[in-house]
């Protein structure tokens, strides 16, 4: 019996577990005259919870249990006695004769393969059966010996929440330890790459042209400069040039002047820049904006070593694409500010938008700061539309109509393909992953001290 099987079958008989505890509630809480101390839902639940959760934790831990037992069993067998010694055709061997078991393989390239087969289908057999009978024997186990426990003065919520709140516990811990991994495997590999680069080299230098080094030879130089300049210039001037300005200015206008009606066309409209694949956005840079641009720089303001590939392309579609993130914040912010503030700046004879400015805007600070956080950070990750519209070299200049390239885009650029992991080339990537990281915590900490002033002038 397949796994999704297996545990739909154990859903449905949660539920009717569910019904049949609510059920016997429900008439004990009849006969007694006493007041229950729980719900005959968190009885249900409680019954359900025992049902399911040892059932189907067993049943997560055979699915990872039970292959290395077939093989075990399989090398056990007679049949294995043919197959070489462990290596990389023994491996392959045993894939394949577990995929023609399975039949998910039509055919096998080793021919020893076939003669494995029966074993793994018998190994097979056995151990899922082994697997169902005692997944279902728990799960009525549990399920018995919590719907006797059902009684007017038997403490169900109690237990009940207490699982729910270990749930919401294991829950945060998964993501509080996803983000310490995270961490902890750019710092282990960034320590690798500083034992072979000189940080300050890395820091402070204005070369950057790694090389592999799988033949020997130099492996290049490693500085970032250019690379950490072109992030800025794109993700944090131009695109917040066009971002910040026309995502506060249109979250105004439909909260403080649009019509009911405009407003429900538009800010769904509005919204629809955030749902349109990056790639798309990149294709319209690169094919429109980009050439547009290069010919009004040579034709109107003279410049000659305007590039088909500039960061003000990137950085103008750029900052299109995540106007959304600012006037959706913003918007709800402004719309979340008290109308007593509005209506008492309006009384003392403020105008509309000295009303806006002065009071609406300030207190909506903090949803506004976070919106703009949210742009930068989405900003500064961004890696297709630089890829097509900005290009991939390492140039250090102010000149926005020349190519110029991100660390994100490096990042890609390192790790894609045939590489050495092993390299300083490859290494490279995750220290600047870490730079990377540190920059947007700062900005997130920052971000948090404008947020906690404001908050505290406002409330």
């Amino acid at each position: 019996m397949p796994f999704f099987i297996l545990f739909l079958l154990i859903a449905g008989l949660a539920v009717i577990g569910w019904v049949a505890a609510r059920g016997r509630a429900l008439q004990l809480s009849r006969v007694h005259d006493r007041r229950p101390h729980s719900l005959p839902g968190h009885h249900g639940s409680y019954v359900a919870l025992w049902l399911a959760l040892p059932a189907l934790m067993f049943l997560t831990v055979w699915s990872a249990v039970s292959p290395g037992l077939v093989e075990q069993s399989v090398l056990a067998s007679p049949a294995a006695e043919m197959l070489p010694e462990a290596g990389i055709q023994r491996t392959a061997i045993l894939s394949e004769a577990g995929a023609l078991a399975d039949g998910t393989m039509a055919a096998a390239f080793n021919e020893e393969a076939e003669a494995l087969v029966p074993a793994f289908r018998e190994a097979n057999a056995f151990y899922r059966t082994i697997g169902i009978a005692a997944t279902l024997v728990l799960a009525f186990a549990g399920g018995a010996f919590a719907f006797l426990r059902v009684r007017p003065d038997f403490r169900a919520r109690n237990r009940v929440e207490r699982v729910v709140m270990w749930a919401l516990l294991i829950a945060s811990l998964i993501a509080i330890l996803t983000t310490v991994g995270i961490v902890a495997s750019l710092l282990f590999e960034t320590i690798r790459f500083f034992e072979r680069v000189s940080i300050v080299e890395f820091l402070f230098g204005t070369d950057w042209s790694p090389k592999s080094a799988t033949f020997g030879g130099d492996e290049g130089s490693f500085g970032a400069i250019p690379l950490f300049w072109g992030t800025v210039l794109i993700g944090a001037i131009i695109a917040m040039i066009v971002a910040i300005p026309l995502g506060l200015l249109s979250a105004i206008y439909l909260t403080q002047y649009a019509h009911p009606k405009v407003r429900t066309v538009m800010k769904p409209v509005l919204e629809i820049l955030a749902g349109v694949p990056t790639v798309v956005y990149g294709y319209f840079a690169a094919l429109t904006v980009a050439p547009a641009i290069r010919d009004f720089a040579v034709n109107y303001l003279g410049v000659t070593s305007a590039s088909s590939e500039s960061a003000l392309a990137a950085g103008v579609v750029m900052g299109v694409m995540i106007i959304p993130f600012v006037s959706s914040m913003a918007d709800d912010s402004l719309a979340a500010v008290p109308g007593a503030m509005r209506d008492g700046s309006l009384a003392m004879g403020a105008t509309h938008s000295e009303t806006i400015k002065r009071v609406l805007v300030p207190a909506a600070l903090p949803g506004i700061v976070g919106g703009v956080l949210l742009a930068v950070s989405r900003a500064i990750g961004e890696t297709m539309i630089v890829v097509m519209a900005a290009g991939l070299a390492a140039n250090m200049t102010a000149n926005p109509f020349e190519s110029v390239t991100t660390v994100t885009v490096q990042i890609v650029q390192l790790l894609t393909g045939d590489q050495e992991f092993n390299s300083s080339k490859t290494l490279a990537a995750f220290a600047l992953g870490l730079v990377l990281f540190i920059v947007t915590l700062l900005l997130n900490v920052v971000a948090l001290s404008v947020v906690k002033r404001f908050r505290e002038a406002y409330e």
